[in-house]
């Protein structure tokens, strides 16, 4: 079966130049409210993935995202969101874009067409068995990301991927494909829209329920957080009080002198004994 490209189907909302920007916000965002739902249906695919990605990350593997214009940087964006979110270190969770970090803030034109690029950009950072790759396009057909993931996949290692089309050569060559048919855009083509929004809600689930199986969150809490800014420490410190009797005060200075909510509630703990 060929590929269907959803999301290059024309908008169902037309002459938007001449409507006025009330109309053009409820249009938008009657579209978003579809994302969600759409999302959900695809869980049966994302939860195979997530399980395989803990497994690796317990045998001292690493995961990584490949993409390319706005799929690369939510992958870069959710990767750089992990040390802070849940302590752990910066090179476990690793974004890649098409283009090098430049491609962040710039496009940079056809870095995205070279079919061999993706792989020899993963080589960079020792990419090996132990580590999960999840490429990330849209369309499902990106070079840069498609030829990533079927080398891999063909050596022998995990892969998994999020696209917006269905019967893609990227999902054909991944271990375990996700596809979130997004259908047409409020803009014709601009998948940085609905798109964006299901690629953005995917990779949530993705490392925040890894990150919990890996036992960083205890009931609903990110106790390995870091302590960056003033607004943490206080979130912390409300942490360090809801496990111990400790007031503010004591919890905050507990806090800071162990540096993590984990290392404060065990200190508390060990003390008590």
């Amino acid at each position: 079966m060929g590929i269907i490209k959803h999301t290059e189907a024309p908008s169902r909302h037309r002459h938007l130049e001449q409507q006025n920007t009330t109309s053009l916000l409820y249009g938008m965002n009657e579209e978003d409210q579809l994302v969600p739902q759409i999302t959900k249906q695809a869980i049966p695919q994302i939860a195979p993935l997530v399980d395989a990605i803990v497994d690796h990350l317990l045998s001292g593997g690493r995961l990584f995202y490949l993409g390319a214009g706005t799929s690369g940087r939510l992958g870069i964006v959710d990767a750089s969101e992990c040390p802070p979110t849940f302590g752990v270190d910066h090179g476990l969770v690793i974004g890649l874009i098409a283009g090098g970090d430049g491609a962040i803030r710039k496009a940079v034109e056809f870095a995205e067409d070279d079919p061999k690029q993706g792989w020899k950009d993963l080589q960079q950072y020792g990419f090996n068995h132990k580590d999960v790759l999840v490429g990330i396009a849209a369309s499902g057909t990106t070079p840069y990301v498609v030829g990533a993931v079927q080398e891999a996949t063909a050596q022998g290692m995990i892969t998994g991927c999020i696209t917006c089309n269905e019967n893609t050569p990227l999902a054909a060559a991944a271990t375990f494909p996700i596809e979130v048919i997004t259908g047409p855009e409020f803009v014709t083509g601009s998948t940085r829209l609905k798109a964006g929004t299901a690629q953005k809600l995917t990779l949530n689930m993705l490392t925040t329920t890894a990150m919990i199986k890996l036992g960083r969150v205890e009931d609903n809490r990110m106790i390995d957080m870091q302590l960056s800014n003033d607004k943490l420490v206080e979130r912390g410190t409300k942490m360090v009080m809801a496990a111990t009797p400790l007031d503010f005060d004591t919890a905050q200075r507990l806090l800071l002198r162990e540096g993590s909510v984990r290392k404060s509630i065990e200190k508390y703990q060990m003390e008590k004994k």
